[in-house]
């Protein structure tokens, strides 16, 4: 085919394209309303040409289609030059570096628009081009321009452009896994650079070539996930890669997922929770069931509690279920050895009681789909594996009700482990409950970051209290008061007297009722109905997370009748009741942020999908560290 019918064919393309989506995007159009604090010559190396996405000028973008396709009419000086370059690349190659702009890890051409557009039109991967890099203001709550600068320090440390992310903190996630990543370097080998070459590359091979493309997500969000599962390879067997790829991008499709159904409600169980045990068609008429613990029974009160959760369920459903628990199963990447095992045995259902297990259950439950998997944590659901947590949010209101009764310097402490959305909905009902009965409340906040520290929890309290606290939600206790040992509570609402190390009351805390949470589970699962229905949401595309409360009688909460004041006592158990019947919501409005943005309008009540993915501060809680 001659040059000129190439035109015609690109012509073609770009009236297409054009038609559909436009022009050819704009840089200076994009930059009229943004500050640029840097331009940074980044020198000459090749670029993917998908990441090439615009031009500089208006007046080049009119020339091009959104695919940098030609549309400018076939007489004109415009098609003698494409015609021109499309003649050189036939004979000699386009080997003349471009010249470009990067904006948010995209380029746009300055000079050599008709060589992108020919390099285009025959599908070339890539280009060699000199780079600018333009560099933003940093804006505070902008998700794109956070990841942007998450990404110049990745790159400043790796000189990887060819990956990006679109949640925050993966850049940060991928520095710490590629940091234990230990190859078989030659000498003036670059760790970096021999992670992108052996094991991101081949990744992205295989991914793409399996359709990866098509996903809602980039290469890199999904590398991101499956490396947490099986971590970073020197040399990625391919034919390995492709057998896990398989199962995992089952879970890719839903990484954006906002369908997800919270299941809460007695009515409301028979669908969601048989969409997430069809893979258990077929089961035995006595299913065993398996624990999996962190810590121990005696020391840890999160352990005990799920414990008593497991005695309840094999006592409750004699002679349908055996019941098995394993305990100390090491927080690392040792736990998917433990966990795998269990299916191994047998298991038809394994209950893996930590978030920190939720890498290595998911991994497990890709490799064995004819077992059941449910994760305790407030993590999002799978299609291999479901979640399964409390809405705390509803006693910690009504502890922070005590909390804001019983302060005396308005300054109330609040230990807490991580900022996820299950964490920051408890400390916001927490603050709205203390903030209803006394307007100067001020919630104090400290992460821990670690979900079960007893050392991390007391530097913690430490840090409260020389801010002013005198009463500290969540306290980390050494061992179980006498009164709360019975539910498993090893951290409580405590108040402190003057400059005292120690509390001097033990005021409240939420209780957990694992047991219920096990026994609606497992009734599902054990119901022969579900057979029948099964079919009628296997084309559901909700995933299902099981998120129960107060109703259900997973959560509660226990106080002290003698240090509690009566009235106080009385007008918890009024809200209480308000809560179980739903007269009654912590999120009504008006409810402003920490920002002073108007959150939640008058008389306007959140939805449970809102507050499962809350990700703000109520207005009388600051965050510490």
């Amino acid at each position: 085919m001659e040059a000129e019918e190439h035109y015609k064919e690109a012509r073609k393309k770009g009236r297409k394209d054009y038609a559909a989506r436009g022009p050819l995007l704009c840089l200076e159009e994009i930059l009229k309303d943004e500050e640029i604090v840097a331009n940074v010559e980044l020198g000459v190396f090749e670029i993917p040409l998908k990441k090439i996405i615009g031009t500089y000028s208006h007046l080049r973008s009119v020339s091009f289609a959104c695919n940098f396709m030609p549309i400018i009419e076939e007489k004109s000086e415009f098609r003698g030059k494409w015609i021109a370059v499309c003649n050189h690349h036939l004979e000699e190659g386009i080997n003349h570096p471009i010249k470009v702009y990067e904006y948010l890890n995209y380029f746009y051409v300055i000079e050599g628009n008709k060589r992108v557009s020919v390099l285009e039109y025959f599908g070339a991967f890539s280009v060699t081009a000199e780079v600018i890099r333009m560099v933003p203001k940093k804006k505070e709550g902008d998700l794109t321009n956070n990841v942007y600068y998450e990404f110049l320090e990745f790159y400043h440390k790796t000189k990887i452009n060819s990956i990006w992310f679109t949640k925050r903190h993966s850049f940060h996630k991928l520095i710490n896994l590629i940091e234990k990543y230990n190859p078989e370097l030659k000498i003036g080998d670059n760790i970096y650079q021999h992670f992108k070459n052996h094991s991101y590359d081949t990744f992205r091979e295989v991914y793409l070539r399996m359709g990866g493309q098509k996903l809602p997500i980039t290469t890199g969000d999904a590398f991101l996930e499956y490396v947490c599962l099986y971590g970073i390879n020197d040399y990625m067997d391919t034919g390995e890669l492709e057998n896990r790829l398989k199962q995992l991008m089952k879970e890719l499709v839903h990484f954006k997922e906002k369908n997800i159904e919270l299941q809460t409600d007695n009515e409301n169980e028979s669908g969601g929770v048989i969409t997430t045990i069809s893979n258990l068609i077929g089961i035995p008429k006595k299913l065993k069931v398996a624990f999996v613990y962190a810590r121990s029974i005696e020391t840890s009160g999160w352990t005990y509690g799920h414990e008593l959760g497991r005695k309840y369920v094999e006592e409750k459903l004699s002679g349908q279920i055996t019941t098995k628990y394993i305990q100390h199963v090491p927080e690392n990447g040792s736990d998917y050895e433990y966990i795998k095992l269990l299916a191994e045995e047998g298991n038809n259902v394994i209950f893996t009681t930590s978030p920190i297990f939720r890498n290595a259950t998911l991994k497990c439950a890709m490799e064995y789909p004819e077992v059941k998997f449910f994760n305790c944590s407030d993590d999002r659901p799978y299609e291999h594996m479901s979640c399964y947590f409390g809405r705390v949010y509803e006693p910690r209101f009504l502890t922070g009700i005590i909390a804001g009764s019983m302060t005396k310097t308005n300054v109330i402490g609040y230990s807490a482990t991580s900022p996820t959305s299950e964490v920051i909905s408890a400390i916001n009902s927490f603050a709205l409950g203390a903030k209803i009965v006394n307007p100067y409340s001020e919630i104090k906040v400290a992460w821990t970051n670690e979900w079960n520290s007893h050392e991390k929890f007391t530097n913690v309290e430490n840090l409260l209290r020389s801010n002013g606290c005198d009463i500290i939600s969540n306290r980390n206790l050494k061992v179980a008061r006498d009164e709360t040992e019975k539910y498993g509570v090893y951290s409580m609402l405590c108040s402190f007297e003057n400059d005292s190390i120690e509390p001097n009351k033990f005021l409240a805390a939420p209780i957990w009722n694992w047991g219920i949470y096990y026994e609606k589970i497992l009734n599902n699962i054990l119901n022969d109905t579900f057979k029948i229905i099964v079919d009628m949401f296997s084309s559901s595309p909700k995933l299902v997370n099981f998120w129960y409360g107060m109703s259900e009688g997973v959560v509660d909460i226990y106080y002290s009748k003698k240090y509690v004041p009566i009235p106080v006592q009385k007008l918890v158990e009024a809200m209480k009741k308000m809560l179980l019947s739903k007269e009654f919501s912590p999120f009504t409005g008006p409810i402003c942020d920490n920002k002073g943005n108007l959150m939640v309008t008058e008389d306007e009540e959140l939805t449970l999908e809102q507050i499962f993915n809350m990700d703000w501060f109520v207005d009388n809680v600051e965050v510490l560290n």
